[in-house]
C-alpha cells in the first residue's frame, strides 16, 4: 500500500510506537476537538484507548514529515477486526451498541471498522482518499463481504439532529438481512419528523464526511441510533455490502485494482 505522494505511507501499525501515535490522533478529535471521554482515555499522555485496541489491525496513514519520536506521524487512521478474530475474541466492538445477530448468523464475511479519523490539517485532502484505498486492498485480500461499523454526529440532541437522522431512516435503512438494531436498553428512533417535511439537501450537509462516503458508495444505516454520553456523540450504525456497491461506486472503491 503506497500513496503517490512521496511523503505519505500507508500501512498497517507495525510498533508501538505506530499504536501509540493513532491513538494520539484519535485523543486529538475524539477528545480535545468532540469532548469525548472514556475509562481508558489517558489524558496525561494524550491517548485515546481502550481494552479492544490489542486485538484490532490499525490502518495507519503516515506524514513522514512529521515527528515520529513525538508520535506525531500518523495523520489517519482506521480501526479493522475480521470476523474471524472477533470469533477468537468473543465479540465485536460495535455490540455494546448494536445487536448484531443478523450478521453473524448470515454466512458472509465480516470486517468491522472503527476509530476512523484524519488529522484536522489533512481534512479536505487526499489523506481520506489513501485510507479508502488501503481498505479496499484490505477487504479485497480477505474476501470480505460485508463492512459495518458505526459512525457518529456530534452531539447528544436528537431535536438538533431531527432531519439528518430521519432521512438515515427513510432513504437509507438497510434491508432485512443485513438491517442490524440498536441494543433494546438504549434504543433511540431515527424516525423523528415525516420523510415529507425533510429538506434532503439541508440533511445531507449536515451529515459528517465518512458518513456521507459511505451513502454514496451504496451504503445503509441499521435501525436506531445511539447515544453516547460519554463521548458527546449520536451513532449510527453503516454498513456496506460488497455485492451490492452500485457499478459507479465500485469503480471508485477499487480504481487501480484490475
Amino acid at each position: 500500500m503506497h500513496p503517490p505522494e512521496d511523503h505519505f505511507q500507508l500501512r498497517l501499525a507495525e510498533t508501538e510506537d505506530d499504536l501509540r501515535a493513532a491513538q494520539r490522533l484519535r485523543y486529538e478529535v475524539f477528545v480535545s476537538e468532540l469532548g469525548g471521554d472514556g475509562a481508558m482515555v489517558d489524558h496525561a499522555n494524550r491517548l485515546e484507548r481502550d481494552a479492544f485496541d490489542p486485538h484490532y489491525d490499525h490502518l495507519v496513514l503516515v506524514d513522514t514529515r512529521r515527528d515520529a519520536a513525538a508520535l506525531d506521524h500518523v495523520v489517519g487512521v482506521y480501526r479493522l477486526l475480521t470476523g474471524e478474530r472477533a470469533a477468537e475474541l468473543g465479540r465485536f466492538y460495535t455490540e455494546d451498541e448494536y445487536d448484531l445477530t443478523v450478521l453473524k448468523q448470515s454466512g458472509r464475511k465480516l470486517l468491522e471498522l472503527g476509530r476512523s479519523c484524519v488529522h484536522r490539517d489533512y481534512r479536505g485532502g487526499t489523506a481520506l482518499y489513501h485510507l479508502w484505498n488501503g481498505l479496499a486492498d484490505y477487504v479485497m485480500q480477505r474476501g470480505v463481504d460485508i463492512l459495518f461499523g458505526v459512525a457518529s454526529f456530534h452531539g447528544t440532541d436528537v431535536n438538533t439532529l431531527a432531519e439528518p437522522l430521519s432521512l438515515l431512516h427513510h432513504r437509507y435503512l438497510a434491508p432485512e438481512p443485513l438491517r442490524v438494531r440498536v441494543q433494546p436498553a438504549h434504543f433511540q428512533t431515527m424516525e423523528l419528523m415525516p420523510e415529507a417535511a425533510i429538506d434532503r439537501r439541508r440533511a445531507i450537509l449536515a451529515m459528517p464526511p465518512l458518513i456521507k462516503a459511505y451513502l454514496r458508495l451504496g451504503g445503509f444505516v441499521g435501525e436506531g441510533a445511539f447515544i453516547d454520553r460519554a463521548f458527546n456523540t449520536t451513532d449510527v450504525c453503516l454498513l456496506m455490502d460488497t455485492a451490492q456497491m452500485n457499478a459507479k461506486a465500485q469503480a471508485r472503491y477499487t480504481r487501480g485494482r484490475g
